[in-house]
Protein backbone atom coordinates (compact mmCIF):
# COMPACT_ATOMS: atom_id res chain seq x y z
CA UNK A 1 0.00 0.00 0.00
CA UNK A 2 2.75 2.49 0.93
CA UNK A 3 4.67 1.62 -2.22
CA UNK A 4 1.65 2.24 -4.46
CA UNK A 5 0.87 5.52 -2.75
CA UNK A 6 4.38 6.95 -3.21
CA UNK A 7 4.54 5.64 -6.78
CA UNK A 8 1.26 7.40 -7.65
CA UNK A 9 2.36 10.70 -6.11
CA UNK A 10 5.79 10.61 -7.77
CA UNK A 11 4.42 9.71 -11.21
CA UNK A 12 2.03 12.65 -10.97
CA UNK A 13 4.92 15.06 -10.36
CA UNK A 14 7.59 14.03 -12.88
CA UNK A 15 8.12 14.39 -16.63
CA UNK A 16 9.23 10.76 -17.00
CA UNK A 17 6.72 8.66 -15.01
CA UNK A 18 7.92 5.47 -16.70
CA UNK A 19 11.26 5.86 -14.88
CA UNK A 20 9.71 6.04 -11.41
CA UNK A 21 10.58 2.95 -9.39
CA UNK A 22 9.57 2.31 -5.81
CA UNK A 23 10.93 -0.44 -3.62
CA UNK A 24 9.63 -1.29 -0.18
CA UNK A 25 12.08 -2.83 2.29
CA UNK A 26 10.41 -4.36 5.34
CA UNK A 27 12.38 -4.55 8.55
CA UNK A 28 11.16 -5.48 12.01
CA UNK A 29 9.86 -2.07 13.09
CA UNK A 30 10.75 0.08 10.10
CA UNK A 31 9.62 0.15 6.50
CA UNK A 32 12.03 1.85 4.11
CA UNK A 33 10.48 3.12 0.89
CA UNK A 34 13.08 3.81 -1.80
CA UNK A 35 11.92 6.16 -4.54
CA UNK A 36 14.03 6.25 -7.67
CA UNK A 37 13.42 8.87 -10.39
CA UNK A 38 15.23 10.17 -13.49
CA UNK A 39 17.99 12.68 -12.74
CA UNK A 40 16.13 15.60 -14.32
CA UNK A 41 13.03 14.79 -12.22
CA UNK A 42 14.85 14.73 -8.91
CA UNK A 43 14.17 18.41 -8.22
CA UNK A 44 10.45 17.98 -8.90
CA UNK A 45 10.19 15.18 -6.35
CA UNK A 46 12.21 17.01 -3.71
CA UNK A 47 10.53 20.37 -4.33
CA UNK A 48 11.55 23.89 -3.41
CA UNK A 49 13.23 23.79 -0.04
CA UNK A 50 12.38 20.08 0.22
CA UNK A 51 8.67 20.79 0.68
CA UNK A 52 7.42 18.08 -1.68
CA UNK A 53 9.66 15.42 -0.14
CA UNK A 54 8.60 16.55 3.33
CA UNK A 55 4.93 16.25 2.35
CA UNK A 56 5.47 12.72 0.99
CA UNK A 57 7.25 11.78 4.21
CA UNK A 58 4.30 13.13 6.22
CA UNK A 59 1.89 11.00 4.18
CA UNK A 60 4.09 7.93 4.76
CA UNK A 61 4.31 8.68 8.47
CA UNK A 62 0.54 8.88 8.76
CA UNK A 63 0.03 5.67 6.79
CA UNK A 64 2.74 3.97 8.85
CA UNK A 65 1.05 4.89 12.12
CA UNK A 66 -2.00 2.90 11.02
CA UNK A 67 0.24 -0.10 10.33
CA UNK A 68 2.07 0.49 13.65
CA UNK A 69 5.40 0.87 11.82
CA UNK A 70 7.90 3.63 11.37
CA UNK A 71 8.35 4.57 7.72
CA UNK A 72 11.33 6.18 6.04
CA UNK A 73 11.41 7.65 2.52
CA UNK A 74 14.70 7.61 0.63
CA UNK A 75 14.83 9.44 -2.69
CA UNK A 76 17.55 8.32 -5.10
CA UNK A 77 18.48 9.22 -8.66
CA UNK A 78 18.18 6.40 -11.18
CA UNK A 79 20.83 5.97 -13.83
Amino acid sequence: MLKDLIEFIAQSLVDHPEQVKVREIEEEKVTVVELSVAGEDLGKVIGKGGRTAKAMRAVLLTAGVKANKKTVLEIIESH
